[in-house]
């Protein structure tokens, strides 16, 4: 359904994303790993359209999105890393906003308090946002990714700020949605998270990709029982525990 292709992004000649491909195809979700700086959330901004590639292709159902961006944004939903929102709205009202301009019929409100109600904010959803916590903002820009009912979903570090009841909700709903034949790309630090829920895992470091496979099969290939060392393997050239116990006795034993 979703596929880059040879995608690259420069930054004042810097690369940032390396001629990076890969696809996400209708029922599956494929984790999306790396660590800090190595270009996930430069490629998942290239993926929504709202950057443009310094070259490669981005097709969404065998056509180019750069051909028709709102066609194609009629079909996304997208949880972004920071939840940038307008915090003099309350939630109601940005949920209302993303309403109209998606140009949804008013029937759609039943389910946005449905949303609400089963997201626990029905309480609060006519405070101001300012006041919400960073968790109550995730959920909002998790409500405003699926009321269309988008048949691809980008998510980008989604379980940032939530509590453990909710993060464990998004988890099934995850799944419950590729269920539903959509195709979800999930990008998170937590690892744990990714090797429960991905179907197939890609792993970048330095902008390029250094893995594309299922959880077992980068397991089997790096002789590792889990995905944090597989991950580390990949891409983690110092020993992490070392690294952690310099750490520990630096602050132990200086002043």
């Amino acid at each position: 359904m979703l596929e880059a292709d040879r995608l690259v992004k420069r930054f004042f000649g810097i690369t940032a994303v390396d001629h990076v491909s890969f696809s996400v195809r209708a029922g599956e979700v494929v984790g999306y790993l790396g660590p800090n700086g190595s270009g996930k959330t430069t490629t998942a901004k290239m993926l929504t359209g709202l950057m443009e590639t310094s070259s490669g292709t981005i097709r969404f159902q065998q056509r180019n999105i750069a051909d028709d961006l709102i066609a194609f944004r009629r079909r996304l939903g997208y949880v972004p890393e920071e939840p940038h929102l307008y915090s003099f709205q309350s939630g109601r009202e940005y949920l209302e906003l993303v309403t109209r301009l998606r140009e949804l019929p008013a029937s759609v409100d039943r389910k946005t308090d449905a949303l609400l109600a089963l997201f626990g904010l029905s309480d609060a959803v006519n405070q101001p946002i300012a006041a919400y916590s960073k968790g109550m903002k995730q959920k909002i820009l998790i409500i405003a990714a699926l009321l269309h009912n988008p048949d691809l979903l980008i998510f980008d570090e989604p379980d940032s700020g939530l509590d453990v009841t909710t993060t464990l909700v998004l988890r099934h709903l995850v799944r419950a949605l590729a269920r539903q034949g959509k195709a979800i790309l999930y990008s998170s630090h937590v690892l744990e998270i990714v090797e429960k829920l991905c179907d197939r895992v890609i792993v970048l470091h330095r902008g390029r990709v250094v893995a594309d496979d299922s959880v077992a099969s980068l397991r089997k290939l790096m002789t590792s029982a889990s995905l944090e060392e597989v991950f580390a393997q990949l891409v983690m050239h110092d020993d992490p525990e070392r690294t952690a116990r310099d750490i520990a006795e630096v602050v132990v034993g200086h002043a």
